[in-house]
């Protein structure tokens, strides 16, 4: 089940910020990143954001979080992530599809590390076409998608 969180409140807040800390764990090493800036975000942050979040539960856990800004032309997915413990398992996929028939942007657009083969297959396979790559100022090559409503 695919649900809004209400990440203004803190219990919520503290759940998201476990989500992404246990994924990002995972795709720093995957990256070879030494310096990855999100896993230092903080709960503040998550607290007093104005992004949208959305949760996947599975038995009643919060297995995957995606968070978004949109508006009636773009929908960008600011992050992803999957609680490792439920990887492989569609929940990416279900949340970006989610995503996709919520939102009537015309434009979507995402962005992962250079070297996240899972997440970059996935994309790949929703459709999304990769429009650029660029270095970051903390050594990690990344590389931006996007997916135009009629493609």
């Amino acid at each position: 089940m695919i649900e809004r969180l209400q990440n203004s409140a803190l219990d919520v807040a503290i759940q998201i910020h476990s989500v992404f800390q246990l994924s990002y764990a995972v795709e720093a090493k995957l990256l070879n990143a030494t310096d990855f800036p999100p896993l230092k975000r903080s709960i503040e942050s998550y607290l007093n954001g104005d992004t949208m979040f959305f949760g996947y539960f599975e038995n009643n856990e919060l297995a995957g979080v995606i968070e978004i800004e949109t508006n009636d032309k773009r929908t960008d997915i600011n992050s992803l992530v999957v609680n490792p413990k439920y990887f492989r398992r569609g929940i990416a996929k279900k949340l970006i599809a989610f995503v996709f028939n919520t939102f009537d942007s015309n434009l979507f657009v995402v962005e992962t590390g250079l070297v996240n083969n899972p997440a970059i297959k996935l994309y790949k396979k929703l459709g999304f076409i990769e429009v650029k790559q660029w270095n970051t100022d903390h050594g990690i090559r990344k590389i931006e998608f996007e997916k135009k409503r009629n493609n």
